[in-house]
């Protein structure tokens, strides 16, 4: 399996921002490694979804663009597709389940895009997307499991590889793949020996346990703070299981309170806002569910999105303890 990382950074170019990594002291000194943050939260539509979405949606043929596009969503990838949509003048419906954040929904709605509520679970909105794909004859842009899709994620691999060259362990959040997947594949054709370490939600573990069981599996969805993360894999998967499979060298997993407790050392620490998806790396370290494989070696931490509405991150931040 290849990528073009090359054509995916040329075809993403005019969409994104080159975010910062930014150099952590206080994290650096807790646990003795030079800590960097990769801020996908400061991205365009405030996550790196939109690397992918740009990546597959300038791939269209004029008669793709003409009939329009479809897909499924828990937020951050709807908002991303709707948004390079609205530049190419594309028509675009996003079905999303009932609980997604607000803020994400009027993101989408703003950009010109039908949002659909279509169900209590991701899954359910993944089927209903997969109707209107073939009722009206619409292009899927898949949130994960679409090689173009994928590379446009990989494009922050590499620049996390030129901005720290000498990075040695790389975490990045675990949900359907197309990230942690993405960004391994770029930086081991470059770095081999960097460790990959993706990290999950305790109540968003579908992709982990698929691994375990060596194919991809189905689990009942459960709320959580690091709504991102939901939803399933697919049972035929094409690309994204094998990627993560293959390349990812850790697994740890984060639950719930330490997501909060990340979530709120974001805000009151870093002066940043981090959604609970975005958080679990930085969750990871906190919690000390996580320790480097190589002390004193630097570290690259993806923070992946920053979309939360003000009501979740005042509970998160007035939450006893």
């Amino acid at each position: 399996m290849q990528l073009d990382l090359d054509a995916a950074r040329r075809a993403v170019g005019q969409f994104v921002n080159r975010t910062p990594l930014l150099w952590a002291s206080g994290l650096t000194e807790s646990i003795e490694s030079d800590v960097h943050l990769k801020l996908e939260s400061l991205q365009v539509t405030g996550s790196f979804k939109i690397r992918g979405a740009a990546n597959r949606m300038m791939a269209l043929t004029e008669d793709d663009r003409a009939r329009g596009v479809v897909t499924c969503s828990s937020g951050n990838h709807g908002r991303a597709v709707a948004h390079v949509a609205g530049i190419l003048g594309i028509p675009a419906t996003i079905c999303v389940p009932n609980w997604v954040d607000p803020v994400k929904h009027r993101a989408m709605e703003a950009s010109g895009a039908t949002v659909m509520l279509a169900g209590e679970t991701y899954d359910e909105a993944d089927a209903r997307a997969s109707v209107l794909e073939a009722e009206q004859e619409l292009t899927f842009v898949h949130p994960f499991d679409d090689l173009a899709v994928i590379a446009g994620q990989g494009t922050v691999g590499l620049e996390i590889l030129e901005d720290l060259p000498d990075v040695s362990e790389v975490l990045v959040a675990l949900s359907g793949g197309g990230l942690a997947g993405g960004i391994a594949y770029a930086i081991k054709q470059v770095r081999p020996d960097v460790v990959i370490t993706a990290v999950s939600a305790d109540r968003a573990t579908v992709m982990l346990n698929s691994l375990g069981s060596g194919r991809p599996i189905e689990m009942e969805e459960e709320p959580t703070l690091a709504n991102a993360l939901s939803g399933g894999i697919g049972l035929a998967n094409r690309y994204s299981f094998a990627l993560v499979r293959d390349y990812v060298d850790r697994h740890v997993t984060v639950p719930e309170e330490a997501i909060a407790q990340a979530m709120e050392y974001a805000a009151r620490t870093l002066h940043l806002v981090v959604e609970g998806g975005g958080a679990v790396p930085l969750a990871a370290i906190l919690s000390g569910a996580w320790t480097p494989s190589r002390q004193g070696e630097k570290v690259a931490l993806v923070l992946s999105g920053g979309n939360v509405s003000a009501e979740r991150m005042d509970s998160v931040l007035e939450a006893p303890g």
